[in-house]
């Protein structure tokens, strides 16, 4: 028996590298869905002359109608992957009309607040045996994937440096600019030195090495859910760190212009303008790379009680880092899809899966990491 599979925001930059990877499965329905009939068709003809096994239908759907509940229990999905950014501002209608109409819940979320506090749903989603999980996507989905993996390596983790950094040439979502305006010049809330203080989004810039292939880029602070789960989930861990970048420096130090406009008070919320601001930056796609990286540094101490330093190291090349994001949302849905064991509730993706899944999806795409102990490269670290 096929089981149906709804992609919410089906065919925008995220949506539609999972309908593309989803469409291969053939024991699937897989509904394309968004407010745009033809953008889900367009989709859908490019699967379809494609070839795929998978039976792909577009449905107008769009979440925040009076309906939306109804209809998405009329379609009756096992699986709903929600990828309609940005979360910023979202409440969790998505995910409660999945649970009343007894369906899995996978979301790409980067909201802080959203993904934090899905676990509200938690007892709802207990008592019906179903999987609801948020921030399936490079962060936390595979960050803590990796952290989980290094783990054994250390007795205690005192600080860990995440930074992702993509190509200018890399398609690029406007939901994702537009999230990461709404706290660009704003304060957030960050784990330093055993306690939380306050640092402003898209300041406190840096050049960071991503090796050879990528070079230095420039990055500043972005708030993501990983400033808020990993204190706790890696205690007692001192700092945690999360920073990203855009590849060409002018752009860069122009969002941290914008950034200290909205720190002064001079400009309130940059993120109502992200249309012209898309569109302006689009002008200077020409330039820069189509090559992207993930780096993730922890340090503390090994079981010998010497100090250890993990520096693990993604890199994207030909324009393929857009697919990192949806990988951790793709295996999950692989998982449910076999019907592998799942534990029921609403958590947080927080090592959900393991680097090897990771893997096993990473290179059909040909993006490789790699791992550095005590400054020392390791095979198959």
């Amino acid at each position: 028996m096929k089981k149906t599979v709804l992609v919410l925001g089906g065919y925008g930059n995220f949506g539609k590298r999972i309908c593309e990877t989803l469409s291969n499965h053939k024991n699937i329905t897989l509904l394309i869905a968004g407010r745009s009939r033809h953008k889900a068709e367009a989709l859908c003809t490019q699967l379809r002359n494609k070839h795929v096994p998978a039976l792909v239908k577009a449905v107008v759907v769009d979440i925040f109608s009076e309906s939306f509940p109804q209809q998405l229990k009329e379609l009756n999905p096992f699986l709903v992957i929600h990828t309609s950014g940005p979360f910023q501002g979202q409440n969790y209608r998505v995910p409660q009309a999945c649970i009343d109409a007894g369906a899995h819940y996978i979301d790409l979320a980067d909201d802080r607040r959203y993904v934090c506090d899905i676990s509200t749903l938690d007892a709802q989603a207990k008592e019906k045996h179903l999987f609801l999980t948020s921030g399936a996507s490079s962060v936390p989905g595979l960050s803590s994937v990796v952290i989980d993996h290094f783990l054994p390596a250390f007795s205690r983790i005192d600080s860990i440096d995440i930074c992702i950094a993509p190509g200018n040439r890399a398609e690029r979502g406007e939901a994702t600019v537009k999230a990461i305006l709404s706290y660009t010049g704003h304060p957030i809330s960050v784990f330093e030195n055993g306690q939380w203080n306050n640092i402003i989004g898209w300041m406190s810039s840096r050049k960071v090495d991503f090796g050879k292939t990528i070079g230095k880029r420039l990055l500043a602070n972005v708030d993501v859910p990983d400033l808020e789960l990993f204190p706790s989930r890696y205690s007692p861990v001192k700092t945690v760190n999360f920073q990203a970048g855009l590849e060409l420096p002018f752009l860069h130090w122009g969002m941290v212009i914008m950034a200290w406009l909205v720190k002064k008070g001079f400009v309130k919320n940059w993120a109502p303008l992200v249309k012209p601001i898309v569109a302006s930056s689009n002008w200077f796609l020409g330039l820069g790379t189509d090559i992207g990286g993930m780096i993730i540094k922890l340090t503390g101490v090994d079981n010998l009680q010497t100090s250890k330093e993990i520096f693990w190291r993604l890199t994207a090349q030909h324009g393929v880092g857009p697919y990192i994001p949806t990988l951790s949302a793709i295996i999950l849905a692989e998982h449910l899809l076999a019907d592998k064991p799942f534990i029921a509730g609403a958590q947080a993706c927080l090592g959900l899966y393991t680097i090897n899944d990771f893997d096993d999806h990473a290179k059909k795409w040909g993006i490789y990491h790699q791992t550095f102990i005590n400054g020392v490269e390791v095979v198959n670290g």
